[in-house]
């Protein structure tokens, strides 16, 4: 099922990303979230929040977290120009005490 206008919680599990090389984690993570949001929302466009992007690269390249819990909103915007509807996620930092599964408030 894919999750229509609203907001959703997801945990992204980033384990994944230790096995590889060092120096390229951070980056990896970060492009792992995105991926991660694109599959699960069929979103067009994922747009990161900065706050997620620095909890990311908050121990350095080499040492992401394991694990991200992240808000994921999710909009249809009409272009400018016309022709099709895109489809935008903007994943923020969720806070601890919110479950996985759709978020109303």
């Amino acid at each position: 099922m894919v999750p229509s206008e609203g907001t959703w919680v997801y945990v992204v599990n980033l384990r994944r990303v230790y096995w590889g090389r060092r120096t390229r984690r951070a980056i990896r993570a970060v492009r792992m979230v995105r991926e991660f949001v694109k599959r699960h929302t069929k979103a067009d466009e994922v747009v990161i929040d900065n706050e997620l992007n620095n909890y990311i690269w908050s121990r350095s390249r080499e040492k992401p977290p394991a694990r991200v819990k992240i808000i994921v909103s999710i909009r249809e915007e009409e272009p400018e120009e016309g022709g099709e509807r895109i489809r935008k996620a903007v994943v923020r930092l969720a806070g601890r005490k919110l479950r996985p599964g759709r978020y109303k408030g």
